[in-house]
C-alpha cells in the first residue's frame, strides 16, 4: 500500500509539460532506433550497451580504479560515437530540414503546393512523350492513404519529378520500366514497384496487365494512376477503381489538378468568386459541373 501511496503522490507531481517531455525523448528513441538499421550499427549500440552496464557496475561495487577509467573514456567515447555514427547521423539532420515534417508543410503550403504543380507538369510532359513513342507508363500519384509497402517492393528513391527522369525510368531497357513510379507530395518516392491487380471481373478484356494494376492500386487506396498504353499509346487515368481512358494531354493536367491540388485551386479561386458566388455558395464545383 505505501507504494501505491507513493506511486501515486509521484502521479500528482506530473505535469502536462512533463508528459510532453517525455514524449519528445520517446519518439527520438524510437527515430533513433528505426535509422540504426545496419548490423554493423546494431553491435556498436550492444557495446555501448555493455560499457554503460560495466560502468554501473563499477559504481555499485565501488570499484574505483575502474570506475575512474571508465568515467573519463566516457567524454571521449561520445565524440567517437559521433564520428562512427557520422552517417546516420548527418541522415537524421537531413530529416529534420527535408519535406518529411509535416509541420514545416503545414506552414509552407505554398512551397509544396509548387512542388506537386511541377510534378503534374512534368509528368504530363512525359506522358505526352511516351504516348507518341507507344511506351508503357505507369505512375502513382500518392495522396492520404501512404503506400510505403507498394514502394519497398522496388527501388527507393527520393527525387525531383522531371519529364528526363521519367522517360528514363519507363525506357524499355531500362531496369525498372516494368514496374510502376510512385510519387509522394511532388517528388520521385520509389520505381520498379509492384501493385496489386484488379479484381473486378467485368473489366474489359483489351485491358493489358499495366491497366489492371493501375485500376488495382486505384481500388486499393485513394492513390491517382496515370497509365500509358504501350500498345495504343493512349493515356489513361484510374481514380477509385474508375479508368478514364483516352485522354489528351489538356485533360490530363486538368484532370490531375482537379484531384491533386482541389483545396489550393478552390482557394485561388475564391478572389476571382466575386461577392454573388459567395452570397449564393456557388464554388468551383458547380462552375465545373455547368461547362460539364
Amino acid at each position: 500500500m505505501s507504494v501505491v501511496e507513493n506511486i501515486g503522490r509521484y502521479l500528482l507531481l506530473i505535469r502536462p509539460m512533463d508528459i510532453v517531455d517525455m514524449a519528445i525523448i520517446a519518439f527520438l528513441v524510437f527515430r533513433l532506433l528505426k535509422m540504426v538499421k545496419s548490423k554493423r550499427a546494431e553491435n556498436i549500440l550492444k557495446g555501448v550497451a555493455v560499457f554503460l552496464l560495466a560502468l554501473w557496475i563499477s559504481q555499485v561495487l565501488q570499484l574505483n580504479a575502474i570506475n575512474y577509467v571508465l568515467t573519463h573514456i566516457v567524454s571521449v567515447g561520445v565524440l567517437a560515437l559521433i564520428i562512427v555514427f557520422q552517417p546516420e547521423l548527418r541522415q537524421l539532420l537531413e530529416n529534420l530540414g527535408s519535406r518529411n515534417i509535416r509541420l514545416l508543410r503545414i506552414l509552407s503550403p505554398q512551397e509544396k503546393v509548387t512542388e506537386l504543380e511541377q510534378a503534374i507538369d512534368q509528368t504530363v510532359i512525359a506522358c505526352t512523350e511516351m504516348s507518341k513513342s507507344r511506351t508503357g507508363v505507369l505512375i502513382v500519384f500518392e495522396r492520404k492513404l501512404l503506400l510505403d509497402d507498394m514502394v519497398r517492393s522496388g527501388t527507393t528513391l527520393d527525387a525531383a519529378v522531371s519529364s528526363e527522369l521519367l522517360k528514363n525510368i519507363f525506357f524499355v531497357k531500362a531496369p525498372m520500366h516494368d514496374g510502376a513510379v510512385i510519387i509522394r507530395n511532388g517528388r520521385i518516392l520509389g520505381a520498379g514497384c509492384m501493385l496489386p491487380l484488379s479484381k473486378n471481373t467485368n473489366l474489359s478484356r483489351d485491358l493489358g496487365m499495366r491497366h489492371r494494376a493501375g485500376i488495382g492500386m486505384s481500388e486499393n487506396s485513394d492513390a491517382v494512376v496515370v497509365i500509358v498504353s504501350e500498345e495504343t499509346g493512349s493515356i489513361s487515368v484510374a481514380v477509385g477503381g474508375m479508368l478514364k481512358r483516352h485522354l489528351m494531354p489538356e485533360t490530363l493536367s486538368k484532370l490531375l489538378r482537379n484531384e491533386l491540388l482541389p483545396a489550393a485551386e478552390e482557394e485561388a479561386d475564391k478572389p476571382k468568386a466575386g461577392i454573388l458566388n459567395l452570397l449564393f455558395g456557388r464554388g468551383k464545383g458547380d462552375q465545373d459541373g455547368e461547362e460539364e
